[in-house]
């Protein structure tokens, strides 16, 4: 229903950063670029954090693979012509950029996106990056993202 010409996704536990519009303007310039995302941070001041947060950047810089808490903008031309979000139950913005990356380049905004922490606190560091790890390499190997899923959802939370 949107009438622009470029999309932004955004969580809802996700702080745009300021002059945003600005840094998808830029990223978009490129007539080769057809979406893109901001750097990835979290509002946790822990050194584990730090370490996902720097290697998050890395992949979504040299991949070119930035995740759904990137905040993800698309030409709109191009995310009607890969169908959009797929209709899966998880890891659904893995497999819309994988999608989108054929299409062309996939840039990347210097600012960064704050996203919650509350879900690593929820869950603890380690075992939610192992599950989203495990998620990945499961996409990867074409296990079904419905069996995937249930890896995700933790008893007794809202996550």
């Amino acid at each position: 229903m949107a009438r622009g010409s470029v999309l932004l996704f955004l969580h809802g536990d996700t702080c745009l950063p300021q002059g945003y519009i600005n840094h998808i303007f830029e990223a978009l310039m490129n007539s080769g670029t057809v979406a893109g995302a901001f750097r990835f941070k979290t509002d946790l001041d822990h050194l584990f954090m730090k370490l996902i947060e720097l290697v998050t950047n890395i992949r979504s810089r040299y991949l070119k693979l930035p995740y759904g808490d990137q905040g993800l903008f698309f030409r709109k031309a191009v995310f009607e012509a890969v169908g959009g979000f797929p209709e899966v139950s998880i890891a659904e913005d893995l497999f819309l950029m994988y999608q989108i990356s054929k299409q062309g380049r996939i840039g990347i905004a210097p600012a960064h996106v704050v996203t919650s922490g509350r879900r690593w606190q929820t869950r603890g560091l380690l075992r939610t990056t192992l599950i989203n790890q495990v998620i990945i390499a499961g996409c990867c190997l074409g296990i079904s993202p419905h069996v995937l899923a249930r890896l995700y959802r933790v008893p007794g939370t809202s996550a």
